[in-house]
């Protein structure tokens, strides 16, 4: 028992470690990807990456910012995360980021509440609309076997355009965007004049505005993950997303997980976007187009491996990457748009794996459906007289021969009794020599 055990243990570091190692040369290949895009463009690959990692490490301010900028798309990747995990492709971490942002501003601004109380009830019912809105595409799915794709799709655009709704309601004048929040409701850890007073490096460090949601994405982290490995909660959910059938006939109802699955992965994702306006942004923007956290939470979660603790790792390094960006455009010129395609180029590496899982997992469940249906169809066609029938048909006509031969010798031997007991009854006549008739009796034995 112990040996399969160990046995076990040891598979799976090989497959953590095989998993680690891939997404490694994923990374590299697309700063590869990126070096052959600069040097096309005209621009030194190694002066634009110098400049890149600049962006990041060159100041304690820089890193305070790539923190800053991680933060949102750490929750949204967590939020994905947990949807993968339990078998479901939550394309709608944007809209409920959205949700989030919304109920955090019309709270923070709307309700007056004490300094502590104010962020606290925001975030809450933040996560509460969150829940809700994720819970729709599950009650779909579950109820009408409508996909989350397509449903949580849709459902993103409702959450857009219902974020300019209420940013044109509560516009500023000569704005494109609504008033602050109250200053009861922001989550900001220092103000300046607090930060004044630290030391250089720190006094650096947080000119960013570092804000309570970084530590809020750690626990939050860290829930997901006692959830996923050590509740039942946690197993059901994995069970319906493993096998949606099997787990029925274990006796879990998996409408309910589906759509208790998609509450959690939303509030994970509104609580993203809560934390954004009541830390960073601390207002609404009028947009035309989307901001793509929760998108980027996509591409985190792949490339964390659907792990929630490489989550907090991928999304420290996709938020770099966007907020250096900034700096290889300042320094050299390069568009932006670079970044995007590094990233686009790590996803699309990362991913091969899991394309290839997809084709064998499809493949073999082809073969498995063949074998059946050739199965299935041998037992139809399959002739009455088989060879079981045949075997028992034979026996059958054997124990009837035996049979007949036992009656048959049984008659046999009456009759050899009757004959007998006739001719010992007769007194047969002998003639002599002199051709008198003797008569000869014969003495009878009672036979007992």
């Amino acid at each position: 028992m112990e040996n399969t055990q160990q046995v076990k243990v040891k598979k799976k570091k090989s497959r953590d470690n095989s998993k680690l190692l891939f997404t490694f040369i994923s990374i590299l290949l697309g700063f590869l990807v990126g070096a052959i895009v600069l040097s096309i463009s005209g621009y030194d690959p190694i002066e634009g990456y110098k400049a890149l990692f600049q962006g990041i490490f060159k100041t304690p301010r820089n890193m305070g910012w790539a923190i800053v900028s991680s933060t949102p798309i750490i929750l949204t990747g967590l939020g994905v995360c947990f949807a993968f995990q339990t078998g479901l492709f939550n394309m709608g971490a944007e809209g409920q980021f959205i949700i989030g942002t919304v109920v955090g501003f019309l709270v923070g601004y709307k309700l007056p509440l004490p300094p502590i109380l104010h962020p606290i009830v925001a975030i809450i019912l933040a996560m509460i609309a969150g829940a809700l809105y994720g819970a729709i595409a599950g009650f779909i799915k579950a109820h009408f076997g409508i996909h989350e794709v397509i449903s949580t799709i849709m459902l993103n655009w409702i959450a857009f355009y219902f974020q300019n709704f209420i940013g044109y309601a509560y516009q500023q004048p000569n704005s494109m965007g609504s008033f602050d929040v109250l200053d009861s409701a922001k989550i900001t850890m220092f103000d300046r004049a607090t930060v004044k007073n630290f030391g250089p490096f720190f006094k650096k460090f947080f000119k960013a505005p570092i804000h309570f949601g970084t530590i809020l994405a750690i626990i939050a982290v860290i829930v997901v993950w006692y959830i996923l490995k050590k509740t039942v909660l946690g197993y059901e959910l994995k069970a319906v997303g493993l096998n949606r059938e099997a787990s029925e006939y274990g006796g879990i109802d998996s409408g309910k997980k589906i759509v208790q699955s998609m509450a959690i992965s939303g509030a994970i994702c509104a609580l993203a976007g809560v934390t954004q306006i009541l830390g960073f942004t601390y207002a609404l923007s009028i947009v035309s187009a989307m901001d793509n956290y929760g998108f980027d939470g996509l591409a985190v979660s792949l490339l964390a491996g659907n792990n929630p603790i490489g989550v907090i790792f991928s999304g420290l390094f996709f938020g770099s990457l966007k907020y250096a960006g900034s700096n290889i455009q300042r320094v050299m010129g390069v568009p932006t748009e670079l970044i995007n395609i590094i990233i686009g180029t790590i996803i699309l590496f990362t991913a091969v794996p899991l394309v290839f899982r997809i084709i064998r997992a499809k493949s073999r469940n082809r073969k498995n459906t063949k074998k059946q249906m050739a199965d299935t169809k041998v037992v139809k066609n399959a002739p009455i007289d088989d060879a079981d029938n045949k075997k028992e048909i034979i026996n059958q006509k054997t124990i009837d021969n035996e049979k007949v031969e036992s009656l048959e010798n049984e008659k046999v031997n009456e009759d050899i009794k009757k004959k007998s007991k006739n001719e010992s009854n007769s007194n047969p006549r002998v003639i002599n020599e002199t051709g008198e008739d003797i008569i000869v009796k014969t003495v009878e034995r009672e036979e007992e």
